[in-house]
């Protein structure tokens, strides 16, 4: 593998990592938990159950991506 690919490959890892971080910390945010907050809600479900389910979608697309990286990264 060339020395640009796998600087490439270690970018796109480090992105990945921070995006996933970030996500984290944002769950555990006032703007997710907020103490006594269920309006708005979407689809008879709760603010924070919504925004839950979706930060969870974005892990997992996250976590698709990244073991992407890493399996091209052993090959």
């Amino acid at each position: 593998m060339s020395s640009l690919t796998e600087k490439k490959q270690k970018l796109y890892w480090r992105i990945t990592a921070l995006i996933a971080v970030i996500l984290i910390l944002i769950t555990f945010t006032p703007l997710v938990i907020a103490p006594g907050k269920i309006e708005p809600k979407l689809f008879a479900m709760p603010f924070t159950l919504w925004v839950s389910i979706l930060i969870t979608i974005l892990l997992v697309v996250l976590t698709y991506i990244g073991g992407r990286v890493h399996l091209k990264d052993e090959e």
